[in-house]
């Protein structure tokens, strides 16, 4: 008889890395062996009804994807709480770096203790990377901090024949495309592209040589800072340099990332935990620059994955020098071998070897 798991979790709409990855393991192979059932955490407005659901279900394992924000993790206490008196096993899944600092310094004292006094009960935690293990350290037994990482879906991977042809095609190209894909969220570094744009364009006024064209996309959640955005562009005289595409999904996205070259993505964001978008890149054949940040230096190495900067250290005109002087078919290559371990079957069997361990009775 199967085991029956139930997802408390957020579900697309809207698309974003949990949300994304959550549907990956949702509508995988794993149906075939777990019966699932389905919580969708997407809209607060429905959390009577959750609750309902909650209590009513006899699953064997809840698989719970956390929030980081005060107000989620009262309802996430409440959840948890009716699992454990209920009885129920629980493995909650981090999608994010956030969560410690959350509890240990931004929420009330009763709210801190409650926190801690649940996770020390659950079955396990999951996080995205070695260096986010941290995060529920002295919360709950070391042996029950599982690490699994983000993946790539099999649509963006590249096969070794593109990823030649890929190489073959930035090396000669007169302008590389630059690609910045994520929430248009200040801390996430968006401006820092804007900024390396103006100084290609001052470039361009000296040499006439164009070195650079600069891709943006993904979505703005303040119409101010989205006012700033163009206004910085008209005022700079960077048509020529910058293109906004707004949100994309699909064949547009998947086009963008194989005709781009390089990914640029300067997070301090404090909720970053592993971005997927970087997997996405990676896997897209694309050279990366990010920073030293959250679950990233698990994946991206200096001058083996692309650069590396420092988060509080950023220097725009040191970094715009550094463009120039990428070996793309060394780094190209790396990425094209190192994205292999954050494959969609590996994160799925992963996941699976989970459930089956702490679904056992």
């Amino acid at each position: 008889m199967k085991k029956k798991l139930c997802f408390i979790a957020q579900f697309p709409p809207p698309i974003h890395g949990l949300s994304k990855a959550v549907d990956i393991l949702y509508n995988s192979k794993l149906k075939d062996e777990f019966e699932f059932e389905k919580i969708d955490l997407t809209n607060n407005m429905n959390f009577i009804k959750n609750l309902i659901k909650v209590c009513r279900s006899n699953a064997d394992l809840f698989y719970f994807t956390i929030s980081q924000t005060r107000k989620g993790n009262v309802r996430d206490l409440v959840i948890l709480k009716v699992l454990q008196w209920k009885n129920k096993r629980c493995l909650i899944h981090l999608h994010g770096g956030y969560y410690r600092k959350l509890i240990d310094e931004k929420i009330p004292k009763w709210q801190k203790k409650a926190n801690y006094k649940t996770i020390k009960n659950l079955e396990g935690v999951i996080v995205l990377s070695k260096a986010l293990k941290y995060i529920f350290e002295g919360m709950i037994d070391s042996s029950k901090i599982f690490v699994v990482s983000n993946c790539i879906e099999n649509k963006f991977l590249l096969t070794n024949n593109e990823v030649k042809e890929k190489i073959k095609e930035s090396k000669s190209k007169a302008v590389k495309d630059i690609l910045y894909l994520s929430n248009f969220i200040k801390e996430k570094g968006y401006e820092y592209v804007l900024q390396l744009a103006k100084l290609e364009k001052e470039n361009w006024e000296k040499t006439k040589k164009k070195k650079n064209h600069f891709h943006f996309a993904g979505k703005f959640f303040s119409n101010k800072e989205k006012k700033e955005f163009f206004e910085y562009i008209n005022k700079n005289e960077l048509d020529n340099f910058v293109t906004y595409y707004g949100v994309v999904d699909g064949e547009v996205k998947e086009k963008l990332l194989r005709k781009a070259d390089i990914f640029i993505l300067l997070t301090a964001y404090a909720k970053e935990g592993q971005p997927i978008s970087i997997l996405e890149a990676m896997g897209s054949g694309m050279v990366i620059v990010t920073t030293n940040h959250a679950g990233i230096p698990d994946i991206v190495k200096n001058n083996k994955n692309g650069i590396v900067v420092k988060k509080n250290e950023i220097k725009i005109s040191k970094l715009y020098n550094e463009l120039r002087n990428i070996n793309f078919e060394v780094i190209m290559k790396n990425n094209s071998n190192d994205i292999k371990e954050y494959l969609q079957a590996r994160y799925i069997d992963n996941m699976n070897k989970l459930f089956k361990e702490l679904s056992k009775q």
